[in-house]
């Protein structure tokens, strides 16, 4: 079973924002492939809302956790390059998220709901819930970097619990983010057999930041790195990955701050985009430019989004 939604639009939207073909992913027709990715920027409905209004293809909620423990020291780090961050998940209650995606579901937005727990078993609860609330699509946090102790490796066999699990338990589609790294192909096939319909890739790397005159380690530890830097490393792991057959539909995250980048990912065979680490910076005028610069750049060049996906692995 597959939902399908259209992003509704008022005339005053169409006058804002001009709309492509649409793009679709996990089900969703989308009117842009420049997707919200999941933070502190979308745990609030008021901003997931504007982001919408303001252009976005889709916004992904903030993680909502069943049990997302007492709120710590969370915090960001604005690096020269990039952000480093500390923050887990949203500490809005399972029930106010369910109200939430209830009402957006109502209103035909094209929201993915982002959702994470400790065991296969409740995450498939979790699934199951915001399922019954009206989530038409999600996005499976399979592990947290920042949590307490580093988080858990995404071994294939761990990916593949958590999968197998929530599919068993929800007929919507849903995408697993994943981190770039060791074995990434063999925990994408992982969760891909276990029943994933995309993938969102990547997830924060680990950084560390060092405070050169007293040596202290800032945050407190090594937490997820987002940001420019670690385009280039996505960008050539969704090009060899693509080279080398990958077929399942693939949401590139990281990085991203204009309308070229979404190109680039497009380019390498990306099916659509993820922003956020830029939207830290004026966040409404950021991802207007980052839509309306795509649209533009797209319509300059007389093609359509399903022409720009996957050109650099066909020329290669």
């Amino acid at each position: 079973m597959t939902a399908t939604k259209d992003a509704r639009s008022t005339p005053e939207d169409a006058d804002a924002v001009q709309v492509p073909a649409p793009v679709e992913v996990l089900g969703l027709r989308l009117q842009s492939p420049v997707v919200v990715g999941s933070g502190l920027l979308t745990d609030q409905e008021r901003n997931i809302r504007r982001l919408i209004e303001g252009g976005a293809g889709a916004v992904v909620t903030k993680t909502i956790h069943p049990d997302p423990g007492p709120s710590g020291n969370e915090r960001l780090l604005r690096l020269p390059t990039g952000m480093l961050n500390n923050t887990t998940y949203s500490r809005r209650s399972v029930d106010d998220w369910c109200a939430m995606l209830r009402r957006f579901a109502d209103d035909g937005l094209p929201v993915i709901t982002s959702v994470h727990a400790d065991s296969p078993a409740a995450l498939a609860d979790l699934a199951e819930r915001v399922t019954g609330a009206g989530s038409v699509a999600l996005e499976l946090g399979i592990s947290c970097l920042n949590e307490e102790g580093g988080g858990l490796e995404d071994t294939p066999e761990r990916v593949a619990a958590y999968t197998e699990a929530v599919r068993r338990r929800t007929p919507v589609p849903f995408s697993v983010k994943l981190a770039i790294g060791e074995r990434v192909r063999e925990r994408i096939d992982a969760a891909t057999a276990s029943g994933a319909d995309a993938i969102t890739l990547s997830d924060t790397i680990a950084g560390l930041a060092v405070d050169a005159d007293t040596g202290e380690v800032r945050l407190g530890g090594a937490f997820g790195y987002s940001g420019p830097g670690i385009k280039p490393l996505v960008l050539a792991e969704i090009f060899g990955l693509r080279r080398d057959g990958l077929t399942v539909p693939v949401m590139a995250s990281g990085g991203v701050k204009d309308a070229v980048d979404v190109a680039e990912y497009l380019s390498v065979g990306a099916d659509a985009v993820q922003v956020y680490t830029a939207l830290h910076r004026n966040m409404h005028a950021t991802l207007r430019g980052i839509r309306q610069g795509f649209d533009d750049w797209l319509a300059s060049r007389g093609g359509t989004v399903a022409d720009l996906v996957g050109q650099s692995v066909k020329r290669s």
